[in-house]
């Protein structure tokens, strides 16, 4: 069988010589390590491997190269290998440059030069390209194939879930004549739209989340009827608790409704999270996280709906939309917030038609050319509209308040200062959007002077505000007045647990009013909204579900 290649371009040849003996040394038996002095020539063997069939696994690249520098090398080799993972070598003087080159190429990591020893600095970020690679595979784009149109609010729906999911596919508009030979030969007409055609030939017509979930080969069913942690949420808070329940020995099972990651898997890039000085896209954050739980053992269940929650003796009974249930010793209710709906006349008519809440990366190539807005100040807005601003002619960011400075962090409002088509808009808001059957304008209201104006749109992406979604809750957990869940010492007043407490201790600190029942990340009252803290509650929630546990 052929071994997979790793790549090194290096132009000093020396440096090239010793790249290739260490990449050798530990991972000779089961890779083929190629090595190149330029980027030119490494692009041929680039293309050779290809021709050949032989899988390229990894490339590691030096910054600075004559004629064609890495960052330039790497942008041209995903082209000829874009399963590869891209890696640069670069000197310690370079780092600002390459950090912001790396923004633009997408490169995993970057290595500084002295790698010396190896066993610190190389080979655990090889070992890492390495394994993304095996997780992800070489998998052709055409394994399954959508069919719709752009303005089709349940197209963006599937489209959406297939992308958040990781499934890779390919889309076909029905003006297109490949679409419309598809549609032709599935039967189906443009009202049957989304049609999704799955690696066998199946025909899905207008599909649930669900049915697109089974399809592709996504966990929809529980294995067990019992578990010891049932995690509700997979956003950051819901992985972490998944990942540390099931590496310290318990049975665990996560359950998310639409898509693994939460808002934080839809943003395009997380700069400020520990241990990422160059930045990582919530989609790799999510995939890392999502490997990580199950190879620890934790099951992972996608399109679910959970719907209910019951308490039946020591049991915790979660019950699921489609009437089936699953009980655990203790559940951790990490169910995150959705965006607050935009109340205006039209928005909710053209929603998915042009009107989206998040970031919605699978309507970036629609939006070449188009003016497009942004409507929030928070980070979430920030990273959406940087991301945008590589794609559409004009991006405006709308704020209601009188700056970004209270809502949004500085590195990313100097970050929108430096882009040219990138404009912000404060004390105005959206009254209305207009469109025949997509949205083509918004009339856009001045705070301060009351004037309105009408605005030519092409999309618009609202981040504003945040519900928690927990009326399923009701008269079982305690809540605040919006919803969000009290937990801990939020519950004790002037020295009294919450009514209907069986214990004879206090609530610990991330314990919701029914005891077992933890809770972590944004859809706790009071927390702190960003991801760092939330993968920290996750945590934190684990061991003290140990501690209760150790209680009954």
């Amino acid at each position: 069988m052929t071994k997979p290649v790793l790549i090194t371009v290096d132009d000093d040849p020396g440096v090239s010589r010793s790249v290739a003996r260490d990449l050798r040394r530990r991972y000779g038996q089961d890779y083929r390590v190629v090595r190149a002095e330029s980027g030119q020539e490494a692009l041929e063997a680039l293309r050779e491997l290809t021709l050949r069939g032989e899988p390229v696994a990894a490339i590691l690249a030096d910054y600075r190269m004559p004629e064609m520098n890495g960052i330039e090398f790497l942008e041209q080799a995903m082209d000829v290998a874009p399963y590869a993972r891209r890696a640069l070598l670069t000197a310690y003087a370079d780092t600002d440059a390459a950090i912001q080159a790396i923004n633009l190429v997408d490169v995993d990591h970057y290595l500084l030069k002295p790698w010396d020893p190896p066993e610190e600095k190389l080979y655990p970020v090889i070992d890492a390209l390495v394994e993304t690679w095996r997780a992800v595979g070489v998998r052709p784009v055409e394994d399954i194939r959508v069919v719709g149109h752009r303005w089709s609010a349940e197209c963006f729906e599937a489209r959406d879930f297939l992308a958040r999911n990781s499934v890779p596919y390919r889309y076909y508009s029905i003006d297109e004549p490949e679409g419309a030979r598809l549609l032709d030969a599935a039967g189906a007409t443009p009202d049957d739209v989304p049609l999704v055609i799955t690696t066998d030939g199946t025909a899905l017509r207008s599909p649930s989340d669900a049915e697109i979930a089974t399809a592709c080969g996504l966990t929809t069913d529980p294995v067990s009827d019992f578990y010891d942690l049932i995690v509700i949420g997979g956003g950051p808070a819901g992985l972490g608790s998944a990942v540390y329940g099931a590496s310290e020995g318990l049975r665990t099972v996560l359950v998310e409704r639409q898509a693994t990651g939460g808002q934080a898997g839809q943003s395009s890039r997380i700069e400020n999270y520990l241990g990422f000085p160059d930045g990582v896209s919530g989609s790799q954050l999510t995939d890392r996280a999502r490997r990580q739980a199950a190879k620890f053992g934790a099951e992972v269940l996608t399109a679910r709906d959970v719907i209910g929650l019951e308490v039946r003796g020591s049991a915790r009974v979660v019950r699921f939309g489609d009437g089936s249930e699953i009980a655990a010793h203790a559940v951790v209710l990490a169910t995150g917030v959705s965006y607050r709906s935009l109340d205006a006349p039209g928005i909710a008519d053209l929603t998915g038609r042009g009107v989206f809440y998040g970031s919605a990366a699978t309507e970036a190539a629609g939006c070449s050319g188009e003016d497009i807005y942004i409507i929030g100040g928070a980070n979430s807005a920030g990273q959406a509209a940087v991301f945008f601003a590589k794609h559409a002619a004009t991006v405006t960011v709308l704020v209601r308040g009188p700056s970004l400075e209270a809502s949004m962090s500085t590195y990313l409002i100097k970050q929108l200062d430096a882009i040219d088509n990138i404009s912000v808009r404060t004390r105005c808001q959206v009254v209305e959007a207009h469109g025949d059957g997509h949205l083509q304008s918004l009339t856009i209201c001045d705070r301060d002077t009351e004037a309105v104006e009408s605005v030519k749109a092409g999309s618009m992406f609202v981040f504003i505000g945040a519900a928690p979604r927990t009326e399923w809750l009701d008269g079982v957990i305690e809540r605040d007045a919006r919803g969000f869940v009290r937990t801990g010492p939020d519950l004790v007043v002037d020295g009294h647990c919450p009514p209907g407490w069986p214990l004879d201790r206090e609530p610990y600190h991330l314990e919701s009013s029914v005891p077992g029942v933890f809770v972590a990340g944004d859809v706790r009252a009071e927390s702190v909204k960003r991801v760092a803290s939330a993968v920290g509650e996750g945590a934190m929630a684990v061991t003290l579900v140990h501690r209760y546990l150790a209680e009954q």
